[in-house]
């Protein structure tokens, strides 16, 4: 037989299956007949192959042998891990999946199989059924004889808890009983999956730093030791490759710098150069960095700290610091277990394809008669950052405009030229890696710069070329313009950015006010409302989505504002910070309309929607909470799909000084967000670049799915709540009241002399505007507006709606004329 024929393990599989099956029909019906088969069973002789009578087992003899053997004489109830052993053995030979990926599976089995054994042998010793098996009840038994029953139940516990951590790795920071309830849970549902491999947290190994150096000067390897420096007592080696032969796999470890010494490639391009280099000049240099994590730096702002004595201005009873938190002691922080794990989340060089890359980009310059002295390449988690040292009298716009060209020889989308780097004196080629890394938003979480970050609001926004974790603070932007084309990653961003919320905040210290008109996209927040959530007292549902009740909210947050500035203004205070230090030090009263203020951030999913439908009304109160809500804890976060310049105006961008521009599909696009070109050339995804005070920095997005979010929601909103849900300040817009209500509030004294003149235009024209009145009638633009809020008060035309002119309620002159009649009468 060929054991090398792909069908040979096929077949083993399906025998594997096979014996998964009969097992357990055989253990099953075992649970059931053991007392009727027993005594034959256990006065086996060969003749009970031969001879025929009738067993009770399902599976007959055979199977009535089977089971006995495993149950009563090997591990009892425990016996039915073996079958699940042989079902996944038989799909991974089936489906031709390697074998050694089943070990750690193998080894959780034996593992497990003994500790239940075990167990159930110790706790039915006197059970006529064999609950343990031989096995268990003879290991269960010598155990109890040496260290006592008491010792034995505290081995057995002391046992589960080590299977448990080694086969789970939980994470157990912040430990709580909730969270450990959880991991139990979850390793439940992974043994019936089977994802354990995916689910547990990576081990991570401690390893000295090594960083070899490869140069192409000799013909063979050699190892000697380099001068330049290094951190610790990290080894570094140098070899030695032959150019034009294959470069062997070197084990890269994190944190490691590669460096290649390229040979003089003006001698290969001989054709292609004017004359040869001059004597006297170094060699091009190929080097490869992959940066190690960034060490966390001690934030500019600390973490706000409760004074030890506290000084009470109004009441001498009160010492001890407040605590906003206190209301919700209780309340239990969303635990990194609730999100995934993903597979590509480890750096990996592929070395021929940064080989492959250099030459392509030496021999495209060399092309247009451009030489350069060193190439550095740095490996970020989506593009790889090649910088670039021209050769002296080498102009930069000749490089800047061959990128067209580099991107044609690469044979790559989102080629982005950077001429030059700010800060350097180098010039960078950005290319897509062919393999992407995914940035999870658990490595976020976990990561020392999120956790250790004392900001206000701190949002992990992805990772930068570099593959550091980047961090920001919300109150620093202090506003976020996100933008681009469907389908590039903004609802992800937007996750991201709530997530990162939702992880590092109490909820009394941050409250969110969602705005969604395609009523899709922040939907499963609504969980929320009494946890972080914030919005009009009137509102049915907690995610606003009208627009009318969009106009409502944006005003009521504007009257927000201004309370709070009124509450600094009595509290001597600048902005939030130090009006909740005060608070906090009970040096305000409460009974002078005194509270802890927390962060309020209004995130906006479709701005461009809501633009389109209420334009001014919209843009307006954005501006003004833009300019001035900084100060007082509000902030503002932005989304649209339609990066143009009736939608992000001159009033948006002067006040958001922070964007993220995601793939768009032109250059002007890219100029209307970030007022500089480069978007364009991302490669979606996630792909981004982010201007903060005119600083672009291209980052790779976080990434969090649906289900992850949806488990975090589940775990907040499961936990008590604030009694009631944050309401913002209740609006009374003027034209909410119908035209006979305000009749009856109208002044007939205040009535403009022109009015009725005006009055008569709108009618005759049918067409109710204020720029109307005041071009025709030669007014001044706050008379003719008075005039138009009069002409609604009596009933003449209906409310504002946007842009649009106002709907003229009365169709003819002499209806006109007989009202305005009807109304001298009365005055």
């Amino acid at each position: 037989m060929n054991f090398d024929d792909e069908r040979f393990p096929k077949l083993i599989g399906m025998l594997f299956l096979f014996l998964a099956f009969y097992l357990f029909i055989a253990f099953a019906s075992y649970l059931f007949t053991w007392d009727i088969d027993q005594d034959r069973v256990l006065r086996f002789s060969w003749s009970l192959l031969l001879e025929d009578f009738e067993m009770a087992n399902w599976l007959g003899r055979l199977g009535a042998i089977v089971s006995n053997m495993f149950f009563f004489w090997g591990f009892g109830v425990a016996s039915f891990i073996f079958v699940y052993l042989f079902y996944r053995y038989g799909v991974a030979m089936v489906r031709q999946v390697p074998l050694g990926n089943l070990t750690p599976l193998l080894r959780y089995s034996a593992i497990w199989t003994v500790i239940i054994s075990v167990v159930l042998g110790f706790a039915f010793q006197k059970a006529s059924f064999p609950w343990g098996g031989a096995f268990g009840e003879a290991l269960a038994m010598w155990i109890q004889n040496f260290i006592g029953v008491v010792g034995t139940l505290a081995l057995f516990v002391f046992a589960l808890l080590v299977a448990f951590v080694w086969t789970n790795n939980p994470s157990l920071d912040d430990f709580t009983f909730r969270k450990f309830g959880y991991e139990i849970k979850q390793a439940w549902n992974d043994l019936i999956t089977g994802n354990y491999a995916k689910r547990r947290r990576p081990v991570t190994p401690i390893v000295p730093t090594v960083a070899p150096v490869i140069s192409s000067a000799n013909d063979g390897f050699e190892e000697v030791p380099n001068s330049g420096s290094v951190t610790g007592n990290s080894p570094i080696f140098t070899a030695s490759i032959p150019v034009g032969k294959s470069k062997p796999e070197l084990p890269v470890l994190p944190g490691t710098q590669v460096a290649m010494d390229l040979s003089k490639h003006s001698a290969l391009f001989a054709d292609e150069l004017p004359a040869p280099k001059p004597a006297g000049t170094t060699d091009t240099e190929f080097e490869i960095n992959i940066p190690a994590a960034a060490p966390v730096q001690p934030s500019e702002a600390p973490q706000y700290k409760p004074p030890v004595e506290a000084v009470q201005e109004d009441s001498t009873n009160l010492s001890e610091p407040y605590d906003p938190t206190l209301e919700l002691g209780s309340y239990e922080y969303p635990h990194v277990q609730l999100l995934n794990d993903y597979d590509n989340q480890a750096l990996e060089i592929d070395r021929d394809e940064l080989e492959a890359n250099k030459n392509q980009i030496i021999q495209t310059l060399l092309y247009f008669k451009i030489e350069i002295e060193k190439i550095r390449a740095t490996i970020g988690p989506t593009v790889t950052l090649y910088e670039i040292i021209p050769a002296r009298g080498i102009r930069i716009s000749k490089i800047k405009n061959l990128e067209d060209d580099i991107a044609l020889n690469l044979s790559a989308l989102g080629i982005r030229i950077i001429a030059p780097i700010p800060g350097k004196g180098t010039i960078g080629i950005e290319v897509p890696n062919k393999n992407r890394l995914t940035v999870g938003m658990k490595e976020m979480l976990l990561s020392d710069k999120f956790k250790r970050a004392k900001m206000d609001l701190p949002i992990a926004l992805g990772k930068t070329i570099q593959n550091e974790v980047f961090v920001a603070d919300l109150t620093k932007m202090p506003h976020l313009l996100i933008a681009g084309a469907t389908g590039q990653g903004k609802s992800v961003g937007i996750n991201v950015i709530l997530m990162s919320l939702l992880y590092k905040k109490h909820p009394s210290q941050v409250k969110i006010i969602m705005i969604d008109p395609k009523k899709v996209e922040l939907f499963p927040y609504a969980r929320l409302e009494n946890h972080f959530l914030g919005f009009l007292p009137d509102q049915v549902e907690p995610i606003v989505t009208d627009t009318t009740k969009v106009v409502h909210t944006l005003n009521s947050l504007i009257i927000e504002m201004e309370t709070r500035y009124d509450n600094l203004k009595k509290a001597e205070v600048r902005n939030i910070g130090e009006y909740n230090e005060k608070f906090v030090a009970r040096r305000l009263n409460p009974n002078k309309g005194h509270a802890f203020m927390p962060f309020i951030v209004l995130v906006i999913d479709e701005f461009a929607d809501l633009i389109m439908t209420a334009g001014k009304e919209i843009e307006l109160p954005i501006g003004r909470l833009a300019q001035l809500a900084r100060a007082v804890g509000i902030h503002l976060i932005i989304a649209t799909q339609r990066p143009s310049v009736n939608i992000i105006t001159g009033v948006i961008k002067a006040n958001f000084p922070a964007r993220i521009a995601y793939k768009v599909a032109s250059k002007v696009d890219s100029r209307t967000i970030l007022d500089t070109g480069g978007s364009e050339q991302l490669t979606g995804r996630g792909d981004m670049l982010l201007s903060v005070g005119g600083d672009v920095i291209r980052l790779q997005s976080a990434f969090v799915d649906t289900p992850e979010v949806d488990r975090v929601i589940d775990f907040i909103s499961n936990q008590r709540g604030f009694p009631q849900p944050f309401y913002l300040p209740e609006f009374h817009p003027d034209d909410t009241g119908s035209g006979g209500g305000n009749k009856k509030e109208f002044r007939l004294s205040d009535m403009d002399d022109m009015m009725e003149d005006a009055a008569r235009l709108v009618v005759e024209t049918q067409h109710g505007s204020t720029s109307m009145i005041q071009r025709r009638m030669k007014l001044g633009y706050n008379r003719a507006g008075r005039i138009m809020d009069q002409l609604e008060g009596l009933g003449i035309v209906g409310p504002a709606e946007g842009s649009k002119p106002r709907e003229v309620l009365y169709y003819g002159i002499e209806e006109l004329n007989r009202f305005m009649t009807e109304l001298k009468n009365k005055r």
